[in-house]
């Protein structure tokens, strides 16, 4: 008769430190990315710094950046609101906020191709001059987290339609909104660095 409560007890603690395991290893994850941009970002100055010509904030469609901010601060928000749904079983209001998330991700690549084909097509911006290099392999990079981050959030929301999370498991979306939450603050930076400073 006791040996039940036991049992249970074994599982939660397994369930529990395998959470624990999990976002610990993907906390690592997210520390050698941030290391990564950390290089670029550190690159870019460089660059700023020894080049000879540098684009003003009208040629960078300062205006354009600042919407793409907004977007994905915005997202960040519906990601939070998905996992504080999620924490009281409400699954169909999860999928709807990571949709919404996933939607405004990809607005902000929309802005970002709109953005890439002015500096290339108008103000004659490439990998030939220290700028292009600079910003479109630092910007393109994010980008690329973006784009995963898009497709993660529709796996993620096609999951919660077919009722796989629930109040007790729900860790798979705590990733992903450390993943969304990571994506944007490097944006933050990059936001800071490359059209305010």
């Amino acid at each position: 008769m006791n040996q039940a409560p036991v049992l249970s007890s074994a599982k939660v603690s397994a369930h529990s430190e395998s959470h624990i395991n999990r976002k610990f290893g993907f906390w690592l994850f997210l520390s050698s990315e941030l290391l990564i941009f950390c290089g670029l970002i550190g690159g870019f100055l460089v660059t700023k710094h020894y080049a000879a010509t540098w684009p003003t904030q009208q040629q960078l469609s300062l205006w354009l950046a600042s919407l793409n901010t907004f977007l994905l601060l915005t997202s960040s928000l519906t990601v939070v609101l998905g996992i504080e749904n999620i924490q009281t079983n409400k699954q169909r209001s999860l999928a709807l906020f990571l949709l919404v998330s996933a939607l405004l991700g990809f607005l902000f690549l929309c802005g970002q191709a709109y953005e890439y084909q002015h500096l290339i097509f108008t103000e004659k911006f490439g990998f030939g001059d220290p700028f292009g290099t600079a910003f479109f392999i630092l910007t393109g990079l994010h980008g690329l987290h973006v784009f995963v981050g898009v497709l993660w959030a529709i796996t993620v929301a096609l999951r919660a339609r077919r009722g796989t999370y629930s109040s007790t498991n729900y860790t798979t979306v705590e990733m992903f909104g450390l993943y969304w939450h990571f994506v944007d603050l490097v944006w933050i930076l990059i936001f800071t660095i490359v059209y305010l400073i």
